[in-house]
């Protein structure tokens, strides 16, 4: 069977030129005494805005991997695809996220309701997790309550799950199921009966993605209380732990914290309590890598830093357009978007550090940096220039990517110094 590692990272790529400076970092923690399986990601959205294919994937990370003589295990995740385009990455992929957050709130049959609620009745009252302080008072109509508004969803996560198995064959990939893309965060029992469900329909889900309280937008840092978020991620590890050994999953069964955000503020939490547990964790760092493609350019001056600027500028003339797929994930506050006579005078110097996020730096704009996050689109269109300035230009954009990846991400998380 494919099993994920303890630790396990999904690094975006969406233009498929930075695997390799992605790897360096994945190494570099290796150095340091922690293991991280890479996973390499990338939407059915970001491949329709830039015109690739899974394959693609694929073969970046194969090359990737190869060419720094990596022997370890590495995957592609065919990330957040459900069960209108799974078929298209079921060749080229090992790791499927399956998203279910569309079925959310859709009604099961009342059969197959009554199927679950049969099965449950010794965890309605008090709901107590073995070895810990955490129990919940529930009920059996709390319980229904959560059925209807989650069994649609798990029951579609098996559909989509044995259309690849069917392909793929049993045991030949690994399994997460998201949820955080919805209005609401699941609470801890919700968790609980959700994971009741996914291992009912004998689905070995190896990681699974709730929403938490607070805002995850793209490329800035989390937005929200950092210890009402501890708290949520304590309860739901011990629920996960507990689901389990109760239910059968997969002994590595283990949170996914998505998003494309940068996530420092939670980092600290994140890291000791996963480290109190002994736990594993996977995380995803998305389009952040696209980010520092963008500040590579900045920094090397010349036609590169004049490309960026004029992304920057027609990403100002077309914001709606950007920002509507996005707008759950984003808040862009328009009257603090630098104008374009402003950026015109800009060096590279003053452009790299308004985007690149260092907390405490005072040219950093995390306006200007979602927008830019969500305008990959316009590089797209014109690709070819770009592929030759990222190419011209990639020492020192490499050097951005593995800096975003190593010190900014992995050393907050692991409490690496």
């Amino acid at each position: 069977m494919k099993t994920l590692g303890k630790y396990s990272i999904g690094l975006g790529d969406r233009f498929g030129h930075q695997g390799q400076a992605q790897l360096k970092a994945i190494i570099a923690a290796a150095g340091k005494g922690i293991e991280i399986t890479p996973v390499w990601n990338k939407s059915n959205r970001e491949h329709n805005t830039i015109g690739t294919q899974p394959a693609d994937v694929r073969i970046e990370a194969d090359s990737a991997t190869k060419n720094a003589g990596f022997t370890k295990a590495y995957f592609v995740d065919a990330d957040h695809i459900n069960a209108d385009n799974v078929e298209k990455f079921i060749e080229s992929s090992d790791f499927f996220t399956i998203d279910v957050a569309s079925f959310i709130g859709k009604r099961a049959e009342n059969a197959e309701i009554e199927e679950f609620l049969s099965g449950v009745h010794k965890y309605s009252g008090n709901l107590k997790i073995p070895g810990t302080d955490l129990s919940f008072q529930t009920s059996m109509e709390q319980i229904r309550q959560i059925a209807e508004k989650y069994l649609f969803a798990a029951i579609k996560a098996w559909e989509i799950f044995r259309k690849i198995e069917k392909v793929k064959g049993k045991g030949n990939f690994v399994t997460e199921v998201s949820m955080d893309e919805v209005p609401s965060p699941q609470t801890p029992v919700e968790l609980f009966f959700i994971l009741k469900m996914l291992a009912s329909e004998n689905i070995p889900v190896q990681t699974i993605a709730p929403k938490f309280s607070g805002r995850f937008n793209k490329g800035v840092d989390y937005a929200g209380d950092p210890e009402i978020f501890a708290a949520e991620f304590e309860a739901d590890l011990l629920v996960i732990d507990f689901a389990v050994k109760e239910f059968g999953l997969p002994e590595n069964l283990k949170m996914s914290i998505h998003s494309g955000s940068d996530k420092f503020a939670i980092y600290p939490y994140i890291g000791s309590i996963i480290r109190k547990y002994e736990k594993g964790i996977h995380l995803k760092t998305a389009g952040t890598t696209w980010l520092e493609e963008v500040i590579g350019l900045a920094e090397s001056g010349g036609e590169a830093l004049s490309f960026v600027k004029e992304i920057y500028y027609e990403s100002l003339d077309k914001i709606d357009e950007l920002c509507a797929p996005y707008s759950d994930v984003i808040d862009i506050n328009v009257s603090s978007l630098p104008l374009k006579t402003e950026v015109t005078k800009w060096e590279s110097e003053k452009f790299a550090a308004t985007l690149r996020n260092i907390p405490g730096n005072k040219d950093y704009n995390p306006n200007m940096r979602q927008l830019i996050h969500v305008a990959y689109k316009l590089a797209a269109l014109r690709m070819d220039e770009y592929f030759i300035l990222l190419e011209k230009n990639e020492a020192t954009i490499a050097r951005c990517v593995y800096e975003n990846i190593y010190n900014r991400h992995i050393c907050r998380l692991f409490d690496i110094s």
